[in-house]
């Protein structure tokens, strides 16, 4: 296992630890680059009433490089919600079995597990 797989294994695990099936990941956008073609993005969730953010830890879980002069996640791209397409990522990373489901599952599904565990964390624009 090289450094960057072993960074990456640490990350996943740290994030493991802190966020569970359920859990709701804000996101802020802080920057777009004048092409459109790039958005920073600062993912993070909220503790005891205080914001922790997740911006280098996802970026090292994801595979994608964080913008420190605009604190966040940088994403290429356009034509989708990009907010959404970093926490579905991140989530497949974190849970790539899936997740247990409470009653009823995506498109009613009843097994009480979900295999796409791109949907174990919610998002929200903040």
């Amino acid at each position: 296992m090289n450094a960057k797989q072993q960074e990456r294994g640490e990350a996943v695990r740290e994030l493991r630890e802190i966020l569970k099936p359920g859990d709701t990941v804000f996101v802020s956008l802080k920057h777009v680059s004048r092409s459109g073609m790039n958005r920073v993005i600062m993912p993070f969730i909220i503790r005891n009433n205080e914001p922790r953010y997740l911006g280098w830890t996802v970026a090292k879980v994801t595979g994608r490089t964080y913008n420190q002069n605009h604190e966040g996640v940088n994403m290429g791209g356009c034509g989708m919600d990009m907010g959404f397409e970093l926490v579905y990522t991140l989530s497949r990373y974190l849970f790539p079995e899936g997740f247990k489901v409470e009653g009823r599952g995506r498109n009613g599904d009843e097994s009480g597990w979900d295999n796409d565990g791109g949907y174990a964390l919610k998002h929200r624009w903040f």
